[in-house]
């Protein structure tokens, strides 16, 4: 298997785990559940981090996707491909080097992919679900 590394920051000084801080806090804006955020740096050859969640109803899901997509446009960095949004069941965003994954609960629980990706250390986000409590006037820019 290639092995990718990535510098960190990226060329255009934004880095992978500032990238994957501001989708955390968007996701958590829109209430979103469990989420996980994988660091797939050493076992992946096209991306550093998943980030894994989910919402209770398709509409959940669309409105967590669309605070992600919007969230990353706001700083310029818009994702380079969305898929399965008009369903609602399972949207994966390309980011790069962040692929995020805003499941239906159900559909999370069926394909698993934590299990699959066991072998990826998880990213504490105790720092970033603190932030999110913050009013958005009050976080580090780029949230």
């Amino acid at each position: 298997m290639i092995k990718k590394t990535s510098p960190d920051p990226k060329p255009d000084g934004l880095s992978p785990g500032e990238k994957s801080r501001i989708a955390v806090l968007a996701a958590l804006d829109k209430k979103a559940d469990r989420p996980v955020l994988l660091d797939v740096k050493t076992l992946s050859s096209f991306t550093d981090y998943f980030l894994i969640c989910s919402g209770r109803s398709d509409r959940q899901v669309k409105a967590i996707a669309d605070a992600v997509v919007e969230s990353l446009k706001r700083i310029g960095r818009p994702p380079l491909g969305v898929e399965g949004h008009t369903e609602g069941r399972w949207v994966l965003i390309d980011c790069a080097d962040v692929i995020v994954h805003v499941f239906h609960e159900p559909v999370r629980e069926f394909y698993n992919l934590e299990r699959l990706w066991h072998n990826a250390p998880r990213v504490s986000l105790a720092r970033w679900e603190e932030e999110a409590k913050l009013p958005p006037s009050e976080r580090a820019p780029g949230a």
